[in-house]
Formats: structure tokens, sequence, C-alpha cells
């Protein structure tokens, strides 16, 4: 008995359900849950046709009675945009449209799609939504025995009659979504349905991909598709300003850049991912408001180049993985397990730019690099990991040069990897393209709901971003050396494009601007996922693994696999 009153006490203390949030529970359970549980959202080409076809229903107009009052029984009420809530059942509506030419209360809701072919016509978690917002009605004190269902691509008015079965499944409903916000637990994904295919939270839910993942490796049929369910790449793109003493400001819904009153750069926000700026660049108040509004993060560099801090909103909402997040950084043996995953994809990766570009690569380079990633899975203790990868990494860096062609190679002699600050124009490459990768993996992160700061391999120390960190192994070998050796071997970078001062080596403005070309390119490349089988750009994959190491951390998939190309 007094668990049963604990639980309802504690339900009672959950926030009060929004009735959008009911429908998408009725029509898929996981959906509800990333967005109210989790607070993640995403925009897609329906759910922004949508808000341009809800605009006129968003303007609070008309009023709305005291239900307490007496006025003439023929008065004609039309209020849109309507807040009410009810505190009986916990829920809460901005109702588009309440109509009445009497006593009784007719909601409306505005739907963008056509009137379904099914029973009744109108779907079921539209009825669902639209007689939640009919009880918050009834618990203010109006009477409301009916609501209107408005199909916008067909113009027609559905009306849903209130009846017991309805009220009963609306209620029913509502418990379940409590006990699964309650829970904390997500639910399942769907199994191959349709409606994942358009749905704006495909690439927040990962439906196929962690159905899949979820099951022993010898349980993963071949006949299992995985569907790309989202653009292999977005539309949406980075914007880097280096011009020194510019001031970025917006202009509508333009980004603009300017140097002593004259426009350099523009962009527009609709189709800007994130903003980078190096050195002393200013971004005035109403551009960051505005960037914080739409969840476009600004990062900042030193003149340098080096990635010092970055500007969000609000944060994400998903506190609950960060708790599991922290927890598992102090679990040794969780950490010392995923740690030896980044490992392994970093030396795999690592022999597989070397097997690719050193022309005839040393078969007792490979063998060992092939024995240290075997070596790395079975580590027993995170030191003697953090010894496997050192060996790799100098075994590796110790036939770096082969891959560079020896015509283009004039001012870039390599014999080691040297960092804090770079020596050479080749460690100056790799130091500054580890860089952005660190940023865009640092913004995958903090866009899934974790701690950039707390990893498992690499601890927490000296403000760096330890899980950006861990991360970046798997990525450093396939984006960071690929475009450092294509800059070179390309011809695309010269010793002009460097300065060298105190033995310290750095890229010119004019040389950061084409390697930041060539790092954007690589990240647009598309290539074939190995387990999944989709075509999927560079910087996508960034943002799968960062999502899939979160549903690893949340225990909906056994283990992590890093990003390996063969």
């Amino acid at each position: 008995m007094k668990e049963s009153l604990a639980r309802e006490t504690s339900i009672e203390k959950l926030p009060l359900v929004p009735a959008r949030i009911l429908n998408e529970f009725v029509y898929c359970p996981r959906i509800a849950f990333i967005e109210w549980v989790q607070g993640e959202f995403e925009e897609s080409a329906d759910t922004l046709d949508g808000s341009l076809r809800h605009r006129r229903v968003d303007q609070e107009v008309g009023a709305l009675p005291n239900p307490k009052s007496s006025g003439p029984e023929d008065a004609t009420i039309h209020a849109r945009s309507v807040m009410l809530s009810s505190q009986t059942h916990g829920l809460i509506a901005r109702i588009d449209l309440i109509e009445s030419d009497g006593d009784r209360m007719v909601p409306v809701d505005y739907k963008r799609g056509k009137v379904p072919d099914v029973p009744g016509n109108a779907w079921e978690p539209d009825r669902i939504q639209l007689c939640a917002q009919g009880l918050i009605l009834r618990d203010n004190g109006y009477s409301c025995t009916s609501g209107v269902i408005y199909y916008s691509s067909s113009k027609a008015r559905i009306e849903v009659g209130f009846d017991e079965a309805l009220m009963a499944a609306t209620l029913d409903a509502l418990s379940r979504l409590k006990d699964m916000a309650e829970s904390g637990t997500i639910p399942p994904p769907l199994e191959q349905s349709r409606k994942c295919v358009g749905c704006s939270l495909a690439g927040l839910c990962l439906p196929d991909e962690v159905n899949l993942l979820s099951r022993p490796n010898d349980c993963r049929s071949d006949h299992i598709q995985v569907r790309r369910l989202v653009p292999g790449l977005s539309d949406m793109q980075p914007v880097y300003v280096q011009e020194q003493g510019a001031t970025i400001s917006k202009k509508g819904d333009v980004l603009q850049v300017k140097k002593e009153g004259t426009v350099v750069q523009e962009a527009r926000l609709l189709s800007v991912s994130q903003l980078s700026v190096f050195g002393n660049a200013q971004v005035t108040t109403q551009l960051l408001r505005e960037l914080g509004n739409r969840d476009i993060p600004v990062c900042y560099f030193t003149y340098g180049g080096w990635f010092t801090g970055v500007y969000t909103g609000l944060g994400h909402k998903n506190v609950d993985l960060r708790r599991k997040q922290f927890a598992l950084a102090a679990d040794e043996k969780w950490s010392l397990r995923q740690a030896a995953e980044f490992v392994c994809g970093k030396i795999r990766n690592a022999r597989t730019i070397l097997r690719r570009n050193a022309g005839e690569p040393s078969k007792a380079t490979l063998a060992e690099l092939t024995r240290l990633a075997s070596q790395a899975k079975r580590a027993s203790s995170m030191e003697s990991l953090l010894g496997m990868e050192g060996a790799a990494a100098r075994t590796y860096f110790s036939r770096f040069g082969t891959m560079l062609k020896p015509k283009m190679t004039a001012g870039f002699d390599f014999r080691n990897r040297n960092r804090r600050p770079p020596a050479d124009p080749v460690n100056a490459l790799l130091s500054f393209v580890y860089s952005l990768i660190i940023k865009d993996l640092h913004l995958a992160l903090l866009s899934v709901g974790f701690d950039p700061l707390m990893g498992f391999l690499h601890r927490p120390r000296y403000g760096k971003p330890a899980l950006a960190l861990d991360m970046a192994e798997e990525f450093r070998p396939l984006v960071g050396d690929s475009v450092v050796l294509t800059l070179i071997n390309g011809g695309e970078v010269a010793p002009h494009d460097f300065i060298v001062r105190g033995g310290a080596c750095a890229l010119t403005p004019s040389g950061r601007r084409t390697v930041i070309g060539a790092y954007e390119r690589r990240l647009a490349t598309e290539i074939r996922h190995p387990v999944f089988g989709y075509s999927v750009s560079y910087r996508r994959v960034m943002e799968v693994q960062s999502r899939l190491l979160s549903r690893r951390v949340a225990g909906e998939i056994p283990e992590y696999g890093p990003f390996v190309t063969r």
C-alpha cells in the first residue's frame, strides 16, 4: 500500500503532459520518450511545413469567457491559440481554435495531412489528442462533448464525438505515458515500421541501427535491412570566420561578417549548422541570442587554431544520460572495455590508411598493428591499454613519411609526431585538423546529451574535452591523416602557408583556409557504412557514432563498435 501511494505521489510530480506528446505516444512511444523525457527534437520538411500551416492559428486572437459567467446563449466564440491545463489529469495544451455558438465549447485541431481512409476519417493519435483537449476544457468548467480535426491538405473538417470509449482510451494512454516517463526506460524501436519513414526524429532514434546492434552477432541475419532514414549529407553547413577585427551580426535571417563596414561573408541562418570564430572577431548579442534559439553552436578558436570553447543555448535536457555517463566513468571495468573499443578502432583505421597510401607498406608494420589491435581488445588494465595505444602510434608514425609522395614533399619532411607546439609543417597540419575533429565531436556529443569533459579512455583533467578525445581516436586516421595526405600529395599547401617562430610551426590564415576547405570536403565525402550498408557522409558518421555511444551508455545495445573501414 505504501509503495502504491509513493508511486502515485511520484507520478503526480511529473510535469504536465502536453496533448501533442500524447498524440506521439499513441503513434510511437519511443519518439514520445525522446522528445518529452529526453528533450530532443529535430525539424524536418514535414514539421516545418506544419509550422507554416499553423501560423494563422498560432496567433492569440479572440476571448474565451469565464465558464461561470452568464452571457447570451447565442454568443459566438472564436478564440485561437488558447493555452489551458488540467491539474486533475495532469494535461496541458495549446488549443488551435475554440469555437462555440452557445454553451458548448468545440476544440478544433489543425493537421497538415489529408483525411485518412480509416473508420471515422481520423487517425487514432489525432482523435486522442483532440479528446485530451476536450478533457482539459471540461476540467476548466466548460461543456465539451465533441471536437473537430481540420486536415488542411483536404480542407476538410472531421467531427469527433467524445464518447465513453474514446475518453477511456485517452485516459489509458495518458496513464501508460506517465508510467513510461516515471520508469525512465526508453521503449524499444519499432521493427521495420513505415512510421519511421519521414519521421523527423529518425536520426535521433536510429530504429533500424539499434534493432540490429541489440541482437547478438550470430543473430544478425543478412535479411535484416537497415534503411537510411535521413539524408547521408546535411544541407546545413558550418561557417568559419578568420577575419581579425570583423563583426559577425544578423540582418533579418542572414548571418553577416563585416570588416570595416564592408560585408565580406554572408550565410542564410537556415543553412548554418555551426559558427567557428578564430581569434579576435566580435559576435553581436543579437546574433548570439538568435543562434542560441536555433540551437546553432558557436565555437571559439585562438588565432593559431586551438579549439578553446563553445557557446550553446540552454543545453541538452537529457540529464539521465549524463548521470549514467558519470556512473559508468567511475566503473573501472566498464570504462576499460569501452576505452579498448576506441583504441582498437584507432589502430585498425591507422593500419588501413597505411595499407592504402604507403605504396608497398612493410608487412612487419601491418602485422604489428594487427597484433596491437587484437591485444587492445583484451587489455587487463588501463595502463596496459595506454601502453598498447602508444606503441601503435609510434609504429604508425614511424612509417607516416612513406605515405608522402617524394615529388610533393619539398619542405614537408616528417621524422616523428610532435606537438605543443608542432615543430614542422606536417605536424602543424595534423594538430590543426585534429583540433577541428575534436570540435565537431564535442558538438556532436553535446547534441546527444553527453558531458564532453567526462571520458572513459582520457580521464578528466585540466578542462580538456575527454570524451571528445575518446571519440576522436577512431576518426584521426580516417579523417585527419587522410586530409593531411591529400593536402600535401595534392600540392594544395606549400611552405609559404606556414610560419615558423622560435621552433614552433603554425599555419598562416590563408593556409588555414585551405585546410578547412579540405577538411570540410572530407566530412562531406559519402562512404558505404561497413555495418549498416547505406551511404553516409563522414560528418553524419560522427553524429551516428555519438548517438550509438549514448545507446550503449543507456544499455540499449550490448556494445559500442568503433567506425572501422576495410
